[in-house]
C-alpha cells in the first residue's frame, strides 16, 4: 500500500500512533526490533512466572485513554503505599513523612536541620541538591535523596536541574514531619491514591485492543535513515521509503543513524544523559515472600535502588503459591557498566538480608540488561533536546515517546504522545 506511514518502535507510543492513525482510516506499519510487540512496556516468562520490561502501573484520570486501558484488560487498582529501606529500618514511603522507626538521635538530627533549613526563593536554586537541602534540611538530603539519586538517575544531586520535579515529590510541612517521626500515619502523600495494574496478561495487556488489525514487523532493526531518498533501511539488509516517518526511537540513537546530521546536532544528542540498567527477577516457591508492592532502598552497598512486585501487582503473573521480585539497578549511559552475574550475585546476596529469604526459596532468578531506561535531567537538557527535535522536524522525521521526546513520560504520557502525533 503507497504512502503508508512509517512507525519506528512497537511500544506504547508506538501501537497508540499505529491505533489512532487507524481510527482516522489511514494504515500504517510499525517496525519494531525485537521479535515481539511491547518495547518497555512488554515482558518475560520464565518458568510461569511472568516480569515486565521495567516497572509499570497506570494511575491516568484521562477517561478517554483510561477507557481503552480497562477496555483492554480489567485492572486492579493497588492503594499507593510503598515503603522505604534505610539501615535496617523499614519506612513508609515519602520517608521525610515517616521517621518513627528511625531512632531517636537520628529523628532529631532530621527535624532540627529541617526547620533550619535553608530558605530560599525558587528562582535562586540552582540545582537538585540545592532544591534537597531547601526541602528536607541538609541531614535528610545527604543521607535519603542524595544517596538515592545517585543509584536511581545515575547523577549527583548537583548535575541535575528541577523543572523535571513537578508534583512527583511532596514538600511537607512541620506538622506532618513531627506527627510522622512519632506515630505510623495512614495518610498517603503520594502524587496519587491508587496504582492500576492489569488482572491478565502482564503491564503491555493495556494494549491489547490497540492493537488489533495493526501491521508490525518484528526483528526489522533501523541501521541507516536517508531523509534525502525518504528511506529507511533495515540491519536485514532490506529497505522502505516513507513519506511519513515517526520514530519512537531514543535521539542519540536517531541522530546516529540519521545521514548528514550537522555537527551542533551530533554534539547536541552527546550532550544528552539517560540511565541504563539491569534487572534482577526472582520467582520464589512460597507465596508470602513478597511483602510490599514496591520498595525503595536509600544504602549505598544494596545495588537496587527499586524493588517491586509481580505477583503482588497481579497473582496471574507467578505460578499457585509462589511469589515474585524484581529489582532494578541502574547507571549513567556513561558509566563503566559491572558484569551481569556479579550485580546478580550481590543483589541476590543483600536482598537475602533484608527481605529474609534464602537460597531455597529462589525457583528462578534472572538477570538481563536494558540500554535504555530513564531520562536524566541534567543541566542543559531541554536546550539541547530542542536542538535534535528540530532537526529532526526539519528534515520530515515526528518524534514520540519518553525517548523520542526525551521527557520524564508516564506511560499514559507515552501514551498519549502517540495520540497526539
Amino acid at each position: 500500500m503507497p504512502n503508508r506511514p512509517i512507525i519506528l518502535g512497537a511500544g506504547i507510543a508506538g501501537i497508540s500512533a499505529a491505533y489512532h492513525l487507524q481510527k482516522k482510516g489511514k494504515s500504517a506499519v510499525i517496525y519494531e526490533k525485537d521479535n515481539d510487540w511491547g518495547g518497555l512496556c512488554g515482558y518475560f516468562s520464565i518458568e510461569g512466572f511472568r516480569f515486565d520490561r521495567f516497572v509499570h502501573f497506570t494511575f491516568t484520570n484521562d477517561a478517554y485513554i483510561k477507557g481503552i486501558f480497562e477496555k483492554s484488560s480489567p485492572l486492579y487498582e493497588h492503594p499507593s503505599i510503598s515503603y522505604n529501606y534505610y539501615h535496617g529500618a523499614w519506612l513508609k514511603h515519602p520517608a521525610m513523612n515517616n521517621l518513627a522507626p528511625l531512632p531517636t538521635d537520628e529523628k532529631v538530627k532530621i527535624i532540627e536541620d529541617f526547620i533550619n533549613r535553608p530558605q530560599k526563593d525558587i528562582a535562586e536554586i540552582k540545582n537538585y541538591e540545592e532544591w534537597l537541602k531547601v526541602q528536607n534540611g541538609n541531614y535528610f538530603a545527604k543521607h535519603f535523596p542524595f544517596v538515592y539519586t545517585k543509584k536511581y538517575w545515575g547523577q549527583k544531586p548537583k548535575n541535575m536541574e528541577t523543572k523535571w520535579i513537578g508534583k512527583r515529590i511532596h514538600s511537607p510541612d512541620l506538622a506532618e514531619v513531627l506527627k510522622g517521626a512519632f506515630e505510623t500515619q495512614d495518610k498517603n502523600f503520594y502524587y496519587t491514591s491508587v496504582m492500576r495494574y492489569p488482572k491478565v496478561g502482564g503491564f503491555r495487556s493495556i494494549l491489547d485492543d490497540c492493537c488489533k488489525g495493526l501491521d508490525i514487523r518484528f526483528n526489522k532493526k533501523v541501521v541507516r535513515i536517508s531523509p534525502a531518498e525518504k528511506r529507511v533501511y533495515f540491519a536485514d539488509g532490506s529497505s522502505e521509503n516513507y513519506e511519513r516517518l515517526i520514530s519512537t526511537l531514543p535521539l542519540p540513537e536517531m541522530v546516529k543513524i540519521t545521514d548528514n546530521c550537522p555537527e551542533n546536532v551530533q554534539q547536541a544528542a552527546e550532550n544528552l544523559h539517560w540511565t541504563c540498567g539491569y534487572q534482577v527477577s526472582l520467582g520464589f516457591n512460597k507465596p508470602d515472600i513478597a511483602k510490599y508492592l514496591w520498595f525503595y532502598i536509600y544504602d549505598e552497598d544494596i545495588p537496587p535502588a527499586r524493588v517491586y512486585s509481580p505477583s503482588l501487582k497481579s497473582p496471574e503473573n507467578a505460578p499457585e503459591g509462589c511469589s515474585s521480585y524484581q529489582a532494578e539497578v541502574f547507571f549513567d549511559c556513561r558509566d563503566k557498566i559491572p558484569p551481569a552475574e556479579e550485580v546478580l550475585t550481590k543483589t541476590v546476596t543483600k536482598l537475602k538480608e533484608i527481605c529474609g529469604f534464602d537460597d531455597k526459596d529462589i525457583k528462578v532468578q534472572d538477570i538481563r540488561f536494558e540500554p535504555y531506561a530513564n531520562v536524566t535531567f541534567t543541566h542543559g537538557v531541554y536546550e539541547n533536546r530542542q536542538i535534535v527535535l528540530d532537526y529532526l522536524k526539519s528534515i520530515g522525521i515526528d518524534s514520540i515517546g519518553r525517548f523520542g521526546k526525551w521527557d520524564y513520560l508516564w506511560s499514559h504520557q507515552a501514551f498519549e504522545s502517540g495520540m497526539e502525533i
